[in-house]
């Protein structure tokens, strides 16, 4: 079933004058991030572009895995790079090097890299509005590098909600496909499916 808003209709009409978008699309991709040095980044508008199928979608959720344990991702000031400088410099305080770690034989900076990716988390979960994310004026999504030297950073994207309502014959030749109903979704089904 495709999203549909739901304005008013009569028995056995999928329209209440609740305003409801009912039925859902999914669509999914493993993205790569350009490698970073060691720090706090702004990394918002580089995702984007990774995914501009979100420009397809009218209301929904985007969800934002790492694939990596001594990275994270965190939502945060996008306008003045002086805070990504200075949380770099409280994790370092709080989550030091040089401490009797059992684990160290990838290097001094690899157990502490851990340690402030559990404290700031794999993944983000953001609302998706009119095409775009729904964030607040001074809010970007930042890739936290724990590493002093990592490669490429990797994140599965996974987007779900109500396509936009000329974007809904796009099927599966757009990348996406539409969900049958939550119980039955059909041998095409997109909670399954994957684009890379």
């Amino acid at each position: 079933m495709s999203c549909e808003l739901n304005t008013g209709g009569g028995p056995g009409s999928s329209r209440s004058s609740s305003g409801i978008q009912i039925g859902s699309a999914w669509f999914q991709r493993r993205i790569n991030l350009r490698p970073q040095h060691r720090g706090v980044h702004l990394v918002t508008e580089e995702v984007l572009r990774l995914i501009p199928e979100i420009s397809q979608f009218s209301v929904g959720l985007a969800h934002f895995q790492i694939l990596h344990t001594s990275a994270s991702l965190a939502l945060n000031e996008s306008w003045d790079p002086d805070v990504r400088d200075d949380m770099e410099m409280m994790l370092n305080r709080i989550i030091p090097e040089g401490l009797p770690y059992r684990h160290s034989c990838e290097g001094p900076d690899d157990m502490p890299a851990h340690v402030k990716a559990c404290f700031l988390g794999s993944s983000l979960t953001l609302p998706i509005s009119d095409g775009r994310l729904a964030l607040g004026t001074w809010q970007g999504i930042w890739l936290c590098e724990h590493r002093n030297q990592a490669g490429s950073r990797k994140l599965m994207v996974t987007l779900q909600g109500c396509l936009r309502p000329d974007d809904r014959h796009l099927g599966s030749s757009g990348g996406m496909r539409n969900s049958r109903s939550p119980a039955h979704p059909g041998a095409d089904s997109p909670l399954a499916s994957t684009s890379s």
